[in-house]
């Protein structure tokens, strides 16, 4: 692996601001969402909305992910994902929600998830995972994945593309009638393949006009995750595989998490719908 030097906090820019006229979610300015009390099932015209908002999560992820290279900061990233949303109409779901500060998530190398845009300059051989939500029309478009940054070792290049795949194999398993487990399973006996660790305490999530609706989709095989897949469900799935062990820290900011033994980890995610035959993805540029 990399002998990249452990990552430290950087400093933090200024909040950005999102003009007036995009509508906000309505936990912004809150300490905590409400309770999401409806259903995981939804109607054709809310996934046509999802759709619109995936779409420009994916852009934007697309857009910032342009710049990745090394010298360049990930409040840098940030910034180019913001105002895409914002030129879009779309508010970036992760700004204010439960106090995170930035519009994108940015977990460098050792980062499993979580990890805060800020003055951190990105080096040769990182890799670095962004994770963007767009809320537009009342709903949100979540999805995420991990990029090379200039000359990346192989053992990290095969842990991302394997990552990579790990999500593919599990959308394919998504089926109505079969409970959501199915989707840790097969994530799960993939990466033991390679020796992996599964993240177990960050999943996957119930996803619609609630940004976090409660459904919980873990990357694991949980016997108790039971919950039977029907048309018209939504949830994200989101596999976090590492080169090392699955339990991890956290910062003192409350939000980057980092693997225990500070090996490299990757991640990606789509926002998917259930269908008749299987999944759509709604998170596609």
């Amino acid at each position: 692996m990399s002998g990249q030097s452990l990552l430290v906090p950087g400093e933090l820019s200024p909040t950005r601001s999102v003009p007036g006229n995009i509508r906000r979610p309505e936990y912004v300015g809150k300490p905590m969402p409400k309770p999401y009390t409806g259903a995981e099932v939804q109607d054709a015209e809310t996934i046509e909305r999802m759709r619109v908002a995936g779409r420009i999560a994916a852009r934007a992820m697309e857009e910032a992910a342009k710049l990745i290279a090394p010298g360049v900061t990930t409040d840098e990233l940030d910034r180019v994902a913001h105002e895409f949303m914002c030129d879009h109409g779309a508010y970036p779901s992760t700004l204010g929600y439960r106090g995170f500060p930035k519009s994108l998530c940015s977990s460098v190398n050792e980062v499993i998830c979580h990890g805060i845009p800020d003055s951190t300059v990105l080096r040769d051989g990182d890799i670095v995972n962004l994770d963007v939500t767009a809320y537009l029309n009342g709903v949100h478009g979540d999805n995420n994945a991990t990029y090379l940054c200039g000359d990346v070792d192989e053992e990290s290049k095969l842990l991302v593309e394997r990552t990579r795949e790990a999500l593919n194999r599990a959308i394919k398993a998504v089926r109505p009638g079969r409970q959501v487990n199915i989707i840790g399973r097969v994530i799960e006996s993939y990466a033991k393949r390679f020796g992996y660790g599964v993240v177990r305490d960050f999943t996957g999530h119930g996803i619609n006009s609630s940004f976090h609706s409660g459904l919980i989709i873990p990357h694991y095989d949980s016997p108790h995750a039971t919950t039977v897949m029907q048309p018209g469900m939504t949830f994200t799935i989101e596999p976090m595989l590492t080169l090392g062990t699955h339990e991890y820290d956290m910062w003192d900011d409350g939000w980057t998490v980092v693997t225990k033994d500070r090996k490299r980890t990757a991640q990606f995610e789509h926002t998917l719908v259930v269908t008749e035959t299987g999944a759509e993805i709604l998170t596609l540029p």
